[in-house]
């Protein structure tokens, strides 16, 4: 198991930081829903979507919490995985994300060292 976590990893343009906060995520020009983030980089966002229907390539806002700084960014989605009849696991690749954001993304991930 070790040998595939590896090569998945090596497929990863980004570090990954383990995340387990509640997000708000809409296509845009919609109301928010709200998710549970489950990791987080510089490049995107994976989190789980309750009772609600998300597509590929659906283009979404999110807001989340990293440290004090209060993130809105705008992605496209890259994958979406049915956990159960009303959980989606979504992966979001960020098109639009506030510069000081994505400092304090790699700050974070050179202290903490998450790969």
């Amino acid at each position: 198991m070790g040998a595939d976590k590896d090569l998945a990893s090596d497929r990863r343009k980004y570090r990954r930081i383990a995340t387990d906060q509640v997000i708000s995520f809409a296509p845009v020009e919609t109301r928010d829903l709200l998710g549970v983030s489950r990791n987080l980089s510089i490049g995107g966002i994976r989190f789980e979507a309750v009772g609600c229907e998300i597509e590929l390539g659906d283009v979404l806002r999110v807001t989340f919490n990293v440290g004090d700084h209060t993130v809105i960014a705008v992605g496209r989605v890259a994958w979406s995985t049915e956990m159960d009849p009303i959980t989606t696991d979504v992966g979001l690749e960020f098109i639009e994300i506030d510069p000081s954001a994505s400092r304090v993304l790699e700050e974070i991930l050179v202290d903490n060292e998450i790969g």
